[in-house]
């Protein structure tokens, strides 16, 4: 699932959009206030339509605290439905100057998995783009919208997750944070960015978490943004206490409207990073910016040299596939917030 944007488009492009819109729209099975559906059978466009009009009232006001204004044209919907189908949608629409407009979408799967799945990850996409009006970053876009999908849906990108960050394939914030179009090693993209977007959704709620995202879009300067609305000095907390609340099995946490969240007196240490680090030793593979800021050149090689067994339920759990790095005197070398906040009941699970 995906949004595509285009950022401008030429006149005899405007030209061959309009007619395949009305196209769409002549061969639509069902048509409500804000989409046009076309399916395989009258009955599957009509639950399509009504439910993505009651996903995008239901997610608008989750998101946003009120209801989108109806859109001046319908979004057409081309859905395809069959059980064999894997679940999966796209999602395009255009942004010029300050405007969202041009909306289509395509969506697959079994009729269950679209309606609970697809068409609220597809329909938040819309939302986003109607309320910033700007292409958001890949990882928060996709990472909010699949949150709102079905918990088996939610569990494939959980198990993909741990998979991905065992072989090497996770994506270091400074880089995820930085991308600006999809990767082409893209479902760990999706993955990270779900995993992320539910860990400070959880802490802050959706609004917060949107109020972040304009906020650091205004100059791109995520960590001034970070330590602004959740209070990571930057980056590289934020990473390693995401990876902590992984390694404690994803624990359930609490929002708190007055939760402010402190930093460690520690200098904090990424997995993988040797824990002499924290008392000014060298390592080969790390080293320190005039910043503060430490730099990990294999910020997941602990991860990746774990078990190669899935995280199955009764099975192994985080914490004893990925146990916790210790300094000379047993303590836990690992600082970040989340490990912080746990102890002293700031971030509460």
């Amino acid at each position: 699932m995906e949004a595509r944007i285009t950022r401008a488009i030429k006149p005899t492009t405007v030209l061959l959009v309009f007619l395949i819109g009305n196209a769409t729209a002549l061969a639509a099975g069902y048509r409500t206030a804000n989409f046009t559906v076309s399916a395989p059978t009258p009955q599957l466009a009509k639950e399509i339509g009504d439910s993505a009009e009651r996903w995008r009232s239901e997610l608008s006001q989750e998101w946003l605290g009120k209801v989108l204004p109806n859109w001046s044209k319908p979004c057409p919907i081309k859905a395809k439905v069959a059980g064999s189908l894997g679940a999966g949608g796209a999602t395009s629409f255009v942004f010029d100057q300050g405007q969202v407009f041009d909306w289509r979408m395509n969506i697959q799967g079994s009729r269950e998995r679209i309606l609970d799945s697809v068409l609220p990850h597809e329909v938040t996409h819309t939302i986003f783009a109607s309320h910033f009006r700007q292409p958001l970053p890949r990882w928060a876009d996709e990472g909010a919208c699949t949150t709102v999908e079905h918990r088996s849906e939610v569990n494939k990108q959980e198990t993909m997750l741990i998979n991905f960050l065992r072989t090497r394939r996770g994506i270091p914030f400074s880089h995820m944070f930085a991308m600006k179009e999809y990767p082409r090693d893209v479902l760990p993209l999706y993955a990270q960015g779900h995993s992320l977007s539910k860990f400070l959704i959880d802490q802050r709620g959706k609004r917060e978490f949107l109020e972040f995202l304009a906020d650091g879009m205004k100059d791109e300067n995520w960590p001034r943004a970070l330590k602004r609305r959740y209070g990571y000095p930057n980056l590289l907390v934020l990473q390693n206490s995401w990876m902590d609340w992984i390694r404690q099995g994803r624990p359930q946490l609490q929002l708190a409207a007055d939760a402010v969240l402190v930093a460690s007196h520690q200098t904090p240490v990424i997995r993988g990073q040797d824990p002499g680090m924290a008392s000014g030793s060298g390592t080969k593979g790390s080293g320190s910016r005039s910043d503060g800021e430490s730099v990990v050149a294999e910020p997941w090689r602990s991860v990746a040299a774990a078990s190669t067994s899935p995280v199955t339920p009764g099975g192994p759990t985080a914490e004893q596939l990925w146990p916790a790095e210790k300094n000379r005197a047993g303590r836990s070398a690992a600082a970040s917030v989340y490990d912080a906040s746990r102890q002293t009941g700031t971030l509460r699970r």
